[in-house]
């Protein structure tokens, strides 16, 4: 029992011990548990703020997010899709997503949600919802827990839709753009900030012979030399933009271009366009305008041209000179307006009764299309041509042509057209003008006359043809009129003149010509030569006969000449044998008798020789045996042959040769005979006591023989006969000889290619003057006849 007590009491103070413990226990438990509770409503309060904050923020980027805790239990949505979203408030609403999305991406959702639920795979989608605008799903998992995050994409699609449009517009630009420089042939290029090419065209690439743009940018190949650059630079420092105009070297060939430099904010963009053709271009325009403007000074027409302001900007020298205006009015480029009144106070204008509505008719050519044509009667009489040509750009060119003259002419062109036709009309000779279609163009009533074709028979611009038809009625010969024709019709690069003559069957002679003129026509003229023909046939018959007659006299003189020539010698010789005192003793009278028959036969034998040499020179086959002639040793000669002469005649010989006259080339023996018998000839017709003077002189290339007399002289009447042939003149007590000396002397001159010159006073005396050449020339020496011809020796021995 006690041990049961015992064990009652140990359990009893067990039990109390334990409660007294438990209740320990329970009470430091329950204070754990109320600063516990504490901590943990703090702990609430603050989750519960920072959700509230977390929520209000999620609500301020206008979100909705949906998360699902375990399976079975409702998701939990917190945040909210504003109104533009087109989602429902609901939360039920919003998680029937077929109600408010697109059944695809509502379709695409659930099937992506279901992998995120079940296997944690993430997404990002973009919904497109019933009322046209467009949610934002991004599903991921976090902290084992999935969560789909919904946003409004509208706005953003919107603005990223616009950006996307205008990226691909601008990205289309930029290669449109590229595309086009690749294209140009004008080099351009891009750089960056620091100055560096980012970006060239293939035209830079093949100016600085690369490859292609990859290797310029990588080579950083400048097309511009370093003071280009540098004067680009400078352009820079006052402006972004910088154009200038530079020389470049490409391909070795020195160009011209006009490079535009643009600098922005992320770097520089240029473009070198080549301007060597328009830089040639205007150099040359500028050669051609100031060529024109020489060209337009040095015209006799005047010609102004005025701008599209109505101000003078040419004029040239004719403008100024035709209206007398002064210099500094004219470099003043005075306007239309204010020249037309200048040229009104000088009177250089037509007089007009209405003078403003002639002056707004004149200024009309710059609204005109049309040139306009004006002539100006001014009152000094001259008459204007203006031509008012308006330019397409605007402006006039003034044409002022002085027609003054050009009036005049066709005035008296159009009397002349009269007169000649009156001329045409009224002259013998037959005429007609054809074109060079072979058509008639002009003819004249002898014409007509002469061909026998009636009046009104040819028709109005008759064909050649026809013409040559109607004549051949007259005069039948084929080949003359197909020689017309030819000159008429005919191809020919160089058209000559045609002449001839026909005789036609009724004895008419006519001479025709054929003359081509210079504006393509062809004029032939038909001349009754008839009684010309006549006449002219009679005189070369009676021509025939006088030179028939003059061979068979000079035939007679020479068989003559040489038939006397051997009687005389005989006659010559016996005389000197009978004069010979060895032969025989003479009485007085008999050596007279003896004297006489010497000095006739010698004069009859000089006789005989003048003749035999005229007949040499006639027959043409005297030749000259050229050589050196002294002058002053041959005058000398001639005088004293004759000396005998001259003391019988109690002359006085008088010389004058200088000393230093020298030689010539000539033939001795003829100039001594030409001197003899010119000294011969002023001994015969000189008075007793009188002088003879014989003189030499040198002009130039030219020798002087003159012999001087002071005898009766020669009648004016007869000097131009004394050098015919076997002319004797008696003049007073003195008888001339055969006639044959001044003959001779003449040809024999002559033969040297000289002249003789007879200058006689009667009562006076008589001066002959013989030009010889110093030298003969190559012609004369050349034309020497010879005496081998056999048709001149046959002659002479007959």
């Amino acid at each position: 029992m006690a041990s049961h007590q015992i064990v009652l009491t140990a359990s009893m103070i067990g039990v109390i011990a334990v409660a007294a413990a438990s209740a320990i226990g329970m009470m430091r438990q329950r204070v754990r548990a109320e600063e516990t509770i504490a901590r943990l409503q703090l702990e609430n309060a603050d989750l519960k703020a920072q959700a509230d904050r977390a929520e209000a923020l999620i609500d301020a980027e206008d979100q909705l997010t949906v998360c699902w805790s375990k399976a079975g239990e409702p998701p939990v949505v917190f945040g909210g899709l504003g109104n533009r979203s087109g989602a429902p408030k609901s939360r039920a609403e919003f998680l029937a997503f077929g109600t408010w999305l697109e059944p695809e991406s509502a379709s695409r959702l659930d099937n992506r949600l279901t992998h995120l639920r079940e296997r944690g795979t993430t997404f990002h989608l973009e919904l497109a919802a019933r009322s046209g605008t467009y949610v934002e799903a991004i599903g991921q998992v976090a902290g084992g827990r999935p969560y789909v995050r919904f946003r409004d994409l509208t706005a953003e699609r919107v603005a990223f839709a616009d950006l996307k449009d205008r990226h691909r517009r601008l990205e289309g630009i930029l290669s449109t753009l590229r595309s086009l420089f690749d294209a140009m042939p004008n080099p351009a290029w891009l750089r960056n900030e620091e100055g560096a090419l980012i970006w060239v065209n293939r035209a830079y690439a093949r100016a600085v012979d690369a490859a292609g743009d990859a290797a310029v940018v990588a080579g950083q190949l400048e097309l511009l030399d370093k003071a280009g650059r540098q004067s680009i630079a400078k352009l820079r420092e006052q402006s972004s933009e910088a154009a200038t105009r530079l020389p470049v070297v490409v391909a070795g060939e020195r160009r011209t271009y006009d490079v535009i430099d643009v600098a922005a904010d992320d770097g520089q963009a240029g473009i070198a366009i080549d301007v060597t053709a328009l830089e040639r271009a205007q150099a040359e325009l500028r050669r051609t305008n100031d060529f024109h403007a020489r060209t337009l000074d040095q015209l006799a027409t005047a010609v102004a041209i005025f701008g599209p302001d109505k101000r003078l900007q040419f004029y040239n020298a004719a403008y100024r000179g035709l209206f007398g205006l002064e210099a500094v009015f004219l470099e003043g480029a005075p306007d239309d307006g204010a020249v037309l009144d200048q040229l009104r106070a000088q009177r250089k204008l037509p007089e007009q009764a209405d003078w403003r509505g002639w002056k707004r008719d004149m200024l009309s050519a710059y609204t005109s299309i049309e040139a306009k044509e004006h002539w100006w009667h001014l009152p000094d009489g001259q008459t204007l041509r203006v031509i008012a040509n308006p330019h397409p750009q605007g402006g006039v060119t003034y044409v002022y042509e002085n027609v003054t003259e050009r009036l005049e002419l066709e005035k008296r062109h159009n009397a002349l057209v009269r007169v000649q036709g009156e001329t045409l009309d009224h002259l013998s000779e037959g005429v007609a003008v054809f074109g060079s279609d072979g058509r008639l163009r002009l003819f004249n009533p002898a014409f007509l006359s002469l061909w026998r074709i009636p009046t009104g028979g040819l028709g109005e611009r008759a064909h050649i043809a026809e013409v040559v038809r109607m004549c051949e009625a007259s005069h039948r010969d084929p080949e003359t009129w197909n020689g017309l024709k030819l000159c008429v019709t005919g191809l020919a690069d160089n058209r000559v003149r045609l002449g001839g003559r026909m005789e036609r069957i009724d004895g008419t002679v006519i001479d025709y010509t054929a003359v081509p003129l210079p504006d393509g026509a062809t004029l032939i003229t038909f001349v009754n030569v008839t009684d010309t023909v006549n006449v002219e046939r009679a005189l070369m018959e009676r021509n025939d006969a006088l030179q028939e007659a003059d061979t068979i006299k000079t035939d007679f003189v020479g068989l003559v000449s040489y038939e006397l020539r051997s009687p005389l010698t005989n006659i010559i010789g016996f005389a000197h044998l009978l004069s010979d005192p060895r032969i025989g003793t003479l009485n007085d009278k008999q050596r007279d008798y003896a004297g006489h028959i010497m000095s006739s036969s010698q004069a009859l034998m000089a006789i005989v020789d003048d003749i035999l040499d005229l007949a040499t020179f006639d027959a043409g086959i005297m030749q000259l045996q050229l050589g050196d002639v002294d002058i002053a040793g041959t005058v000398d000669a001639a005088v004293r042959g004759l000396e005998d002469r001259i003391s019988g005649a109690h002359l006085r010989i008088l010389t004058d040769v200088p000393a230093d006259v020298g030689a010539f080339v000539a033939d001795e023996k003829r100039v001594r005979q030409i001197l003899f018998n010119l000294l011969s000839n002023a001994i015969r017709f000189s008075n007793d006591g009188g002088a003879v003077t014989i003189s030499a002189r040198r002009e130039a290339d030219r020798v002087l023989l003159m012999v001087i007399d002071e005898g009766a002289g020669i009648p004016q009447d007869q000097l131009r006969s004394v050098f015919d042939r076997f002319y004797a003149r008696r003049q007073g007590p003195n008888r001339g000889g055969a006639g044959l000396g001044l003959s001779i002397v003449k040809s024999f001159v002559e033969l040297h290619g000289g002249s003789v010159v007879i200058d006689s006073t009667e009562g006076v005396g008589t001066t002959v003057i013989c030009r010889f050449p110093a030298r003969p020339d190559e012609r004369v020496i050349n034309l020497q006849p010879s005496l081998a011809d056999p048709s001149v020796g046959g002659r002479l021995a007959h």
